[in-house]
């Protein structure tokens, strides 16, 4: 893939994703979680960048979110799904979902999420996610005892690029490779001449060691399995409590791991643990067994009188001998004791094998002295034994449990993505029962929206509190109500369940109808009369809007409030005749809609929510707007009731007449 040919990555991203495993994959997968891995990349770049390769999928344009109150809708949204994803990656992956006007997006998205809300969100699966991360691959892994050898330059600059974790040497003929054998406990060579070269030591014949990665380097594939064991078995809980058949045989990786520690060398070998222990013992056994000699000598001394000849005496004197020989002819029979009784504790304590424990008789062998000690020439003779035995038993071992492990390493991985996503079909679906959501139908362009029994997760009350509302539009329409009727929730409303729709997910309604549209201009009402500047910056953007492509949904609440209402009423007119001309879809919010109607050129369709009364100084208000109804404002409700309560009329009837 040409990296660049996505939007939103230029060269320098390009050269970053270049450094990042898999990023190819990532980005047709959305990854989230794998992009950010990459150098300098943050999660909300990586985001942008997987949107950025799922919109050149699909040829899509992007910008369908074209103010900052549909941004802020959007995100409003995406909190919703991402507050129920369990998972880090859940939460990022989700950021990859967002509103388009193209229809194979939309339907990609749709037929996923159909399936996603059938998914059942259970305690147990939820409890498992929790568990569940990415894998980490293995980093910093040295491996000392093993070598590669290589008698071509190019080879090794390959080799040294491939195995990280090995020394890489050069060698130039067989001479080479035995001292080479030498100095590691295996040794591989990747050069086809060395084969069937007779030299001592483990030396191996790999041509094509990146084909054999669990032969040459079995601690790689140890080290990423012990490294993500709780992640793997977490991910099996996951796909047994929730009903899924896993990409692999969980019998097989439970044993697998069995037989992992989780420094990543094998387990539960007692041969491998006899020679590690022996190695890890040398020293201390050595010096055990001496004083276990040099014991039985003291109580033998102490024991026995011991006569010596004067003669005999003087001439020992005069050969200059040592107390320990002046005795040694006295004490042999001891000595010798003492001497069998240090062998058999140093055999014993470090469990030596018949072959090994013949070092026992040159460690602890010589002239009789006292006090009795080890020979370090043998110890350290035994010990590059025991040692080269323990790593020659550590590799068959590795290689063998990597050989199982090899076949199970793709599916690990797709394990854990199995059970990563099936959180983020959870998410939807626990959304669309938390919200009673339910798929909607995607129409032509051009037919506008018709939502029944919408109900709003963005109110500031419980969701089971909001009163459901039915409302369609096509074409341009004028909103009217009472203040505090709740115009601005529908339009909240409105523009949450267009959102998620062109998003593909299912919305907050009882049934949902809604007419593909190319942009969402939503505009939130304005905090006071706007001055010269920022009025006429504000015009900009509605001749921008009208002059611009058709199949638009506008949104706006009280535009009339940025300047006098009596121009504000003749702006609104113009800018919707423009609208409608265009075809376009177009809700505005505002008290002027009689006025409105009155300056516009074309049939204006003006819809209330109408307040019903009055109810201890409480407005009752029925919360879907009421079609081709001028709804009455708060003052007239409020002088209607006067007129009706009072015992002198005239004067609020009067009044009522002017409304």
């Amino acid at each position: 893939m040409e990296f660049t040919s996505v939007p939103g990555i230029g060269e320098k991203t390009a050269e970053t994703l270049a450094e990042l495993d898999g990023a190819e994959g990532a980005l047709r997968r959305g990854d989230v979680a794998t992009l950010a891995r990459a150098p300098g990349l943050t999660e909300g770049r990586a985001a942008a960048i997987a949107r950025g390769a799922i919109r050149r999928r699909h040829d899509d344009p992007g910008g369908w979110l074209a103010t900052d109150r549909a941004r802020e809708v959007f995100d409003d949204a995406l909190g919703l799904l991402q507050e129920r994803a369990v998972t880090d990656y859940a939460e990022k992956r989700l950021r990859t979902l967002y509103p388009s006007a193209t229809e194979s997006r939309i339907e990609e998205v749709r037929a996923w999420a159909a399936e996603a809300v059938e998914r059942e969100p259970n305690e147990a699966v939820v409890e498992a996610l929790a568990g569940v991360e990415q894998p980490t691959e293995p980093r910093g892994l040295r491996v000392r005892e093993r070598a590669l050898a290589t008698a071509d330059a190019e080879r090794y600059a390959e080799a040294k690029d491939a195995f990280p974790e090995l020394s890489v040497e050069v060698v130039e003929d067989a001479r080479d490779l035995a001292e080479l054998a030498r100095s590691y406990s295996t040794v591989v060579a990747l050069d086809e001449t060395f084969a069937g070269v007779d030299v001592d030591g483990d030396v191996r014949v790999i041509p094509d060691p990146e084909a054999h990665h669990e032969e040459v380097v079995p601690e790689r594939l140890l080290a990423f399995f012990a490294e993500n064991r709780a992640e793997l078995l977490a991910a099996l809980d996951v796909h047994e409590a929730a009903g899924i058949d896993p990409a692999l045989d969980p019998a097989a990786l439970r044993d697998a791991l069995s037989r992992l520690d989780d420094d990543g060398t094998p387990r539960g070998d007692d041969e491998l643990r006899r020679l590690t222990n022996a190695v890890d013992d040398l020293d201390a056994a050595a010096s055990t067994a001496a004083s276990v000699a040099n014991d039985h000598l003291r109580d033998a001394i102490r024991e026995q009188d011991v006569t010596i000849e004067g003669t005999d005496f003087l001439s020992l004197v005069e050969q200059g001998a040592r107390v320990d020989s002046l005795l040694s002819r006295e004490l042999a029979d001891e000595y010798d004791a003492a001497i069998r009784k240090a062998r058999e504790h140093f055999v014993d304590a470090l469990q030596l094998q018949p072959g090994e424990d013949d070092f026992a008789e040159r460690v602890f062998a010589g002239e009789p002295t006292f006090p009795t000690e080890h020979n370090e020439e043998p110890l350290s003779r035994l010990r590059t034994e025991l040692k080269a035995a323990r790593d020659r038993r550590a590799a068959k071992l590795k290689s063998g449990l990597a050989a199982d492990l090899a076949d199970l390493r793709e599916p690990a991985d797709d394990l854990i993505a199995d059970a990563l996503e099936l959180d983020v079909e959870l998410a939807v679906a626990r959304f669309a029962r938390d919200f009673d959501c339910v798929v909607p139908e995607v129409d032509e362009p051009g037919t506008g929206f018709a939502i029944e029994g919408g109900r709003s997760p963005l109110l500031d009350v419980a969701f089971e509190e909001a009163e459901p509302v039915d409302y369609a539009v096509e074409g341009v329409t004028l909103l009217s109500g009472v203040n505090s009727g709740g115009k601005t929730s529908t339009l909240d409303l409105v523009a949450l369940i267009v959102t998620l729709a062109h998003m593909g997910l299912p919305v907050p309604a009882a049934s949902a109808r809604v007419g593909r549209v190319s942009e969402l201009h939503y505009y939130a009402k304005s905090q006071g009369t706007l001055d010269a500047g920022a009025f006429e910056s504000t015009l900009r953007d509605f001749g921008e809007l009208v002059s611009g492509a058709s199949g638009r949904l506008v949104l706006v609440d009280e535009l009339e409030s940025i300047t006098e209402p009596g121009a504000s009423a003749k702006i609104i007119a113009g800018i919707l005749e423009a609208l409608d001309e265009q075809g376009a879809t177009g809700v505005f919010v505002s008290h002027l809609a009689r006025q409105i109607r009155e300056a516009a050129d074309v049939d204006v369709a003006v819809d209330g929510i109408e307040a019903v009364g009055l109810a201890d100084g409480e407005l009752v208000v029925n919360r879907s707007p009421k079609k081709d109804h001028l709804a009455r404002s708060t003052p007239e409700l409020i002088v209607e009731k006067l007129a009706t309560e009072s015992s002198d009329p005239d004067f609020y009837e009067g009044l009522l007449e002017k409304f």
